[in-house]
Parts: structure tokens; C-alpha cells; sequence
């Protein structure tokens, strides 16, 4: 289906294209041509390559002499540190609660997702399980004003955006594992155990990464084989 994008433009093809690599519409190593791209959005080249530029930078799209622009290809090594290193920093949002006077209002929000969150262990309901999962993390992240925290964390999230559809496509994700994750996690935030509740978090994300790692092996475009 062709769109017509806004004449100022740039940053709306960005998020188009990013929604398409996010959702599988764009696979992993999948050329992005831009003259296609014009016909899609009914738009001049100048700012298709500008958005793909935007996207090069937040590390969606990569950009190879002669070979023009591709989607960008993940390494198990790369997937392994993005996962773990979101893991450190929640892990590290987690301990930092110790200077927070009270955690009532923390707490409140989180029983809240953690409801919602235990309410939709359906099937159909995998994608708002994982979003769910994520806004419970980013509740910690958030309740520690620390705004490089926050920006850090946004931007491994968003490397994470493909790998994350990836795993609900492939219906690799451990519906109950984890949200019994977050369900123990936040008996021991009660208890204060803060120490007990980073390691929890990294732990879960161990327990995770051998499923993403083996859906995306299987969602790679085939033509990225021969990327040398």
C-alpha cells in the first residue's frame, strides 16, 4: 500500500520505516532500496535517505559503501549485550531505590501493571504481555529521576523493538515464566530486598536470551547470507 508522506518529512518516514522493521515488515538484512521507499511513501530521495541516516544512527538500519542501506543484522554476541546490559541498567535502577524515602507510590503502580499483567496470560494476548512487562521496568527506571538512566534505557529498548516482535511472530515467549518473573520480583521489592530484586531481573533475562536468539536466527532475510 503507497502513503503520502507530509512535505516536511524526514522524521515522519523515520518512524514509518521504523514501525516496518519493528513489525517484521522490513527482516533483519533485508536491503532497503530507496527508490522502492519512494514509491511506498510518494516522496523525493532526499528525504527517504535522511530518515535512513536517523535510523542508521539509533542503530536500526546500517549503511555499507556501494551496498546502500539494509536493516540492520544482529550478531548473537550483539543480541546478548543489548539484552544483558538492559538487564544491568534495570538491575542498577532497582538497587538505587535505596535512596528513596518511601516507595508507596512506586509500589502502587507496579501491583497495578503486575494485575493487568497476570490478566492477559492468554495467547492472543502476548504482545500486551511483553509491553506490560516492559512499562513495569520502566516504572523503576522512571522512579529514579535520572534522566541518563531513563534516555539509556529508551534506546536499548528500542534496539530490542525487532528482536521483541521476532519472539511474538515465532510464539517463542514464556508467557507464564515470565510474569512468575515479575510476580517475584515484586515480593521481594516489598520486602525491600533490593539486592535479591536486581539479581531477579538479571536472571530473567538470562533465562530469555536462548529463545530470541534462536527466533531471530530463523527470522533473518535470506539475501543477508551473503553479506560479507
Amino acid at each position: 500500500m503507497e502513503m503520502k508522506a507530509p512535505a516536511t518529512i524526514p522524521y515522519f518516514l523515520q518512524e514509518q520505516i521504523k514501525r516496518m522493521i519493528v513489525d517484521g515488515t522490513l527482516r533483519p538484512g533485508q536491503p532497503l532500496r530507496e527508490q522502492e521507499l519512494e514509491r511506498r511513501f510518494g516522496t523525493s530521495r532526499s528525504p527517504i535517505r535522511e530518515a535512513l541516516r536517523l535510523l542508521e544512527l539509533s542503530g536500526l538500519v546500517t549503511h555499507a559503501q556501494r551496498r546502500g542501506f539494509r536493516v540492520a543484522l544482529y550478531s548473537e554476541r550483539e543480541i546478548r549485550h543489548l539484552y544483558q546490559l538492559r538487564a544491568e541498567l534495570e538491575s542498577y535502577a532497582i538497587i538505587r531505590l535505596a535512596e528513596q524515602t518511601t516507595l508507596a507510590p512506586l509500589m502502587s503502580e507496579l501491583e497495578e501493571l503486575l494485575a493487568r499483567l497476570r490478566a492477559c496470560l492468554s495467547e492472543a494476548a502476548e504482545q500486551e504481555r511483553l509491553e506490560l512487562i516492559r512499562a513495569f521496568f520502566n516504572a523503576i527506571v522512571r522512579a529514579n529521576d535520572n534522566k541518563p538512566l531513563e534516555t539509556a534505557v529508551a534506546k536499548l529498548n528500542d534496539r530490542c523493538g525487532p528482536l521483541r516482535h521476532i519472539v511474538l511472530r515465532r510464539k517463542a515467549a514464556p508467557g507464564e515464566q515470565m510474569v512468575e518473573g515479575v510476580g517475584s520480583i515484586m515480593r521481594v521489592l516489598k520486602d525491600r530486598d533490593l539486592s535479591r530484586a536486581a539479581a531477579m531481573r538479571r536472571e530473567m533475562t538470562e533465562a530469555i536470551l536462548p529463545l530470541i536468539l534462536q527466533a531471530y536466527a530463523a527470522e533473518v532475510y535470506p539475501e543477508a547470507s551473503t553479506i560479507v
